[in-house]
C-alpha cells in the first residue's frame, strides 16, 4: 500500500511533547534558542527531534501552525458568544499579548530558511479569516463601526502586536494603546467625527 503507515501512540506523544516544548523554547529564545535545547527540555533525544522534524525549520513551521490553528479555534469558539462586541475586543487583546512569542518563532523560522509559502501562512490565513468572522458579527450587533474593513483592523492588529513585542512594552501602556484603536473602532466615536466635521 502507498499510504502512510499511522504513528505509534508513543511517537505521536513525543511529536507533541517536541511541539509544545519548541513553541515555548523559541517563543522565549527566538533565533538563539536551539533544536539541542528543545531535546532537552523535551527529553527526547536530539535524533527524536529530527525524526519529526528533519530540519529546524520544519520544527518551527510545525510550531508556527500548531499556534495558528490554536487561536483560529479559540476565534472560532466566539463566534456566537451573546456579546460579539466583547469577543472581538477581547480575542483582539489577546492576540496583541500573544504577539511577542509569535513573532520570535517567525523571525526564527526565517533565519532557518523557512518557506515564505508554506503551510504556516496557509494557518495565518485561517486566522484571519477568523477574525474576519469576528469582526462581521461586531459590526452586526453595532459595536463596531460598519465602515471599516478585515484589511484595516489586521494591519491595526499587526502593528500594535508588533510594536508591543518589539518595544517590550510594559502592559499598561500596551493597555492604553489598545483603548486608543477601539475607541477609533466605536461607531460612538465615529459618530461623534462626523458631527465635527
Amino acid at each position: 500500500m502507498g499510504g502512510k503507515r499511522p504513528q505509534r501512540a508513543d511517537a505521536r506523544t513525543n511529536r507533541e511533547r517536541i511541539l509544545n516544548v519548541a513553541e515555548e523554547v523559541f517563543g522565549k529564545g527566538g533565533q538563539s534558542a536551539s533544536t539541542e535545547e528543545v531535546a532537552r527540555v523535551a527529553n527526547v533525544g536530539i535524533a527524536t527531534v529530527f525524526r519529526h522534524f528533519p530540519t529546524k525549520a520544519a520544527l518551527l513551521e510545525a510550531v508556527l501552525v500548531q499556534r495558528f490553528d490554536r487561536l483560529r479555534e479559540q476565534a472560532e469558539t466566539l463566534f456566537h458568544a451573546p456579546d460579539s462586541g466583547a469577543a472581538f475586543f477581547d480575542f483582539f487583546s489577546h492576540l496583541v499579548a500573544d504577539a511577542a512569542g509569535k513573532i520570535a518563532i517567525a523571525e526564527a523560522l526565517f533565519e532557518a530558511g523557512g518557506d515564505n509559502g508554506g503551510d504556516a501562512v496557509q494557518a495565518s490565513y485561517g486566522l484571519r479569516r477568523a477574525v474576519g468572522a469576528l469582526l462581521q458579527h461586531a459590526q452586526r450587533a453595532g459595536t463596531v463601526r460598519d465602515d471599516v474593513e478585515l484589511p484595516e483592523v489586521y494591519a491595526l492588529l499587526v502593528a500594535t502586536s508588533r510594536a508591543s513585542a518589539h518595544a517590550h512594552l510594559e502592559e499598561e501602556v500596551r493597555d492604553r494603546m489598545l483603548t486608543i484603536i477601539f475607541d477609533g473602532l466605536s461607531p460612538l466615536r465615529n459618530a461623534r467625527a462626523r458631527v465635527k466635521t
